[in-house]
Formats: C-alpha cells, sequence, structure tokens
C-alpha cells in the first residue's frame, strides 16, 4: 500500500510538472503573441493619425495653390489605398506586411510631393493653420517610427521565446507561427546623392 501511494504520488509530481512546464510555455507564448498584437495595433493608430491630418492637410493647401489640382488628387487617393490597406494582427505574414508598407510608403511620397509643392507658395507657408498642421504631421511621423521600432521589439521577443529550445517544438504543438517585422523600405541602405 505504501508504495502504490508512493508511486502514485511520483505520478502526480511528474504531471504536475509537467503541466506547468507546458502550461508556463503556453502562457509565456500567449502573453508575448498579445504583446505583439497590441504594438502592432498602436502603429495602426499612429499611421491613421496621419491619414486623419491629411484631409485638413489638403484643404488649407487648396485654397492658396488650387492649380496644384493633381498633386493634391495623388495625396487623396493615396491615403485612401493606404487606409484600405488592413492587417490582422494574429496572421501578420511577410507579404501582407510588405504590402501595407507599400500603401504607406505611397503615401509618405504624395506628401513629400505635396510639401515640396507648398514652397512655391510663401503665403501658404507663413498660414499659422498649415504650420501646425505640419507640426502635427512631423510629430506624427516621429510617432510613427517610435511605434514600429516597438512593434519590431516585441515581435523580436516573441519569435525568439517560441524559436528557442525546447520551445520551438511546442510552438508547433500550440500553433505558435513567428511575426513579421517592419523592414526597411526598398534602396534605404543607399545613401542619397547630394548635388550642388
Amino acid at each position: 500500500m505504501k508504495k502504490i501511494l508512493v508511486v502514485l504520488g511520483g505520478l502526480l509530481l511528474v504531471a504536475f510538472i509537467l503541466y506547468r512546464f507546458f502550461a508556463g510555455f503556453y502562457n509565456t507564448g500567449i502573453v508575448y503573441q498579445e504583446n505583439a498584437k497590441t504594438a502592432w495595433s498602436k502603429v495602426e493608430s499612429a499611421y491613421q493619425r496621419r491619414a486623419d491630418l491629411i484631409p485638413n492637410l489638403v484643404n488649407t493647401v487648396k485654397g492658396y495653390a488650387a492649380h496644384e489640382k493633381g498633386t493634391l488628387e495623388a495625396v487623396v487617393k493615396a491615403r485612401a489605398a493606404a487606409t484600405q490597406t488592413r492587417i490582422d494582427p494574429a496572421n501578420i505574414t511577410p507579404e501582407q506586411l510588405a504590402k501595407f508598407q507599400q500603401a504607406q510608403q505611397g503615401l509618405s511620397g504624395a506628401l513629400s510631393r505635396l510639401l515640396v509643392t507648398v514652397e512655391k507658395y510663401p503665403e501658404l507657408k507663413a498660414d499659422q493653420h498649415f504650420s501646425e498642421l505640419q507640426s502635427q504631421l512631423e510629430g506624427t511621423e516621429n510617432r510613427i517610427k517610435v511605434e514600429r521600432d516597438r512593434y519590431n521589439d516585441a515581435v523580436n521577443k516573441y519569435n525568439i521565446y517560441i524559436r528557442k529550445f525546447p520551445g520551438n517544438i511546442l510552438a508547433g504543438m500550440f500553433g505558435f507561427k513567428p511575426m513579421a517585422r517592419f523592414q526597411s523600405d526598398k534602396g534605404a541602405e543607399k545613401a542619397p546623392k547630394v548635388q550642388f
């Protein structure tokens, strides 16, 4: 009878240790995954803030530079494309992230062309409303970079966790898959040429 209790106690102890090991891995993986999803939500929020500023910026410029219709339309079109590109944070693939980045790069390029156009209109540059919008836009671009970095940090932590041994074995069992990171824009590794 004593041997049966010892064996039963040993089996219960082993079962408890295995439970804690598997549950611990799973729960920690969920925490890291949810942190990465939250970081992604903040990235989207920062991009949404930029998209929300654009209609006011376009309307302000339109009042001063009505004949720059093509540039203004390009910004509006790029904004529409950028806001329509959505990603499910539970399943971010490199392809989806590349498509998202491409849409955002299109908007960034259109905004850059608009701001270059503004240089032709000194009275617009002096407009207080335009200056405030431009300042908010610059601040938003900084927020986007910060949130992208935080997202990459959260994804890095999650990806390392599920790829380290023995987590790499358990990750497949629990359905944890690596998440995609933001990459630099194509051609960003080349220094721009400046000529005077």
